[in-house]
């Protein structure tokens, strides 16, 4: 079970001018074949599925707990995505066109189906597919695979990081290029543990470091490249017979976290009246908290 937290990763920068391109290029690290629906959904059914846990538990504990960050990975970049369109129509009567600039946008749908907000989709709007998924019962083409996936994870994340320069965009991209790269690692170290093969050796892939690049460089001098979390209040300690020594980029120690990052603040996104989202006037939620304080008593 994972223990849902009302928090995001970190905090995200309020966005200044909306880019609703870069919001369109931005889908494809959320549900592109190597976005983060994709890193959820490997690692979540390899968990479930994983064969022997008591005699691997380490292997499986790392996969479990990372599975659990991932989840805050789909809601941090579904977030940045929001806060990219916000703000590219503006409110008025609907024989006015109010949303007439959404027509020249990429992703036409972000302003027809979800009144501005993300889609399980990828940069072209072709939705995410459990085609991607990959739980093949052999632990070592998990793993393998694994790694793969994150460093084509990373690839992408450089990619769009070089399309814009939107300050919510980079502040995302900065903390997931330094947090998919501590998953490389990790899946390197089990790798290493599990067949011998330093495989930290071909790290990084593509081979630029973190620091290269502003907004992930505060990150790793946070020492955030280093932490793996479990997630849990008493479980997945077992993730330290594998993530353990230095780190290969700069020799530093590696540690496990009990538990969880400090968090950020969730976005509260304002009513879009132009949507009709959320569809509830002043008065209308008057009458919900008459009947919420009649329900309960009050």
């Amino acid at each position: 079970m994972i223990k849902r937290i009302d928090k995001l990763l970190i905090d995200l920068p309020k966005s200044v001018h909306p880019d609703a391109n870069a919001a369109a290029a931005v889908q494809e690290l959320l549900g592109g074949k190597f976005g983060e629906m994709s890193t959820l959904n490997n690692y979540m059914f390899q968990s479930f599925n994983f064969r022997h846990k008591k005699k691997f538990r380490p292997f499986y504990e790392l996969i479990a707990s990372i599975t659990a960050e991932e989840f805050g990975h789909v809601e941090l970049v579904s977030n940045a995505i929001n806060l990219m369109i916000e703000g590219t129509t503006f409110p008025e009567d609907p024989d006015l066109a109010p949303m007439r600039d959404a027509k020249d946008k990429r992703n036409t749908h972000h302003f027809i189906a979800t009144a501005q907000t993300a889609i399980p989709a990828n940069s072209m709007g072709q939705p995410w597919t459990g085609d991607y998924v990959v739980t093949s019962g052999n632990l070592i083409f998990d793993l393998l695979h694994n790694f793969f996936l994150e460093c084509g994870a990373r690839t992408h994340k450089m990619r769009v990081y070089e399309m814009t320069d939107h300050p919510v965009a980079r502040e995302m991209i900065g903390y997931l290029l330094v947090r998919g790269t501590t998953h490389a690692v990790a899946y390197a170290k089990a790798l290493e543990v599990a067949t011998g093969v330093d495989v930290t050796k071909l790290l990084p892939i593509p081979d630029l470091e973190n620091k290269r690049f502003d907004s992930a460089r505060k990150f790793e001098e946070q020492n955030v490249h280093t932490k793996l979390y479990t997630f849990s209040d008493a479980d997945y300690k077992q993730i330290a017979k594998i993530w353990k020594g230095p780190h290969p980029s700069d020799g530093k120690p590696v540690q496990v976290v009990d538990g969880t990052p400090r968090g950020g603040t969730i976005p509260d996104l304002e009513p879009i009246t132009e949507e009709f989202a959320p569809g509830i006037s002043e008065e209308d939620f008057i009458k919900i908290l008459a009947r919420l304080k009649s329900s309960a008593g009050i």
